[in-house]
């Protein structure tokens, strides 16, 4: 209370994140004091392969579960394709055809438009974020590269067992990489841009 009147604390949405810090090596700092790693996956199209090439995806996968003695968080982000460059290409393309070839073009992007809205056209992003609780509390440089080789250590597990399977793994190793997820889940209005 100044001055006879109560101040209203305002807290500020860097207080509500989870995250202290994101370090120049892409790996977060969490206010717990733990650390995480973003790890990116561009998965195969199962329902392609043969009946021979699912059974030997699932064993992979079954040891890569087996073989990941630690925790994994996997999520899944959904975004709603922007269409509007694609819909402008195909616009200025047909100014100058035919009128049948026009009206193709306006019943094509009509089509897009309406499987837009249904979220028929979206792309995944799939992530696995591992993380890790130091035993010790230390805040020497020497700390954090043990913690970044352990993170390491666990993401060279999951890209061999995933690997495996067909799936390409990509580590997020820089600041700006794992800043540009983090924004990407906290605006979901915004598409990621692709890495």
């Amino acid at each position: 209370m100044r001055g006879g009147k109560y101040i209203k604390k305002i807290n500020s949405v860097q207080n509500w994140l989870p995250f202290d810090q994101v370090l120049d090596n892409g790996i977060i700092k969490l206010k717990n004091n733990s650390y995480v790693k973003i790890i990116k996956i561009i998965p195969i199209n199962f329902n392609l392969k043969s009946n021979l090439e699912k059974e030997a995806i699932l064993n992979s996968y079954k040891i890569f579960l087996k073989t990941c003695n630690f925790d994994i968080q996997i999520l899944i982000q959904s975004n709603k394709e922007d269409l509007s460059k694609h819909i402008s290409k195909i616009k200025n393309k047909a100014k100058n055809e035919k009128e049948n070839i026009k009206s193709l073009s306006d019943n094509y992007i009509k089509f897009i438009q309406e499987m837009n809205i249904d979220k028929k056209s979206s792309s995944k992003n799939f992530y696995i974020l591992i993380k890790e609780i130091p035993q010790n509390k230390k805040n020497n440089v020497d700390f954090e590269k043990i913690i970044f080789d352990k993170l390491q250590d666990k993401y060279f597990n999951i890209k061999e067992c995933l690997s495996r399977c067909g799936n390409v793994v990509i580590d997020i190793s820089e600041k700006e990489q794992t800043e540009k997820i983090l924004y990407s889940f906290f605006n979901s209005r915004k598409n990621l841009i692709e890495m």
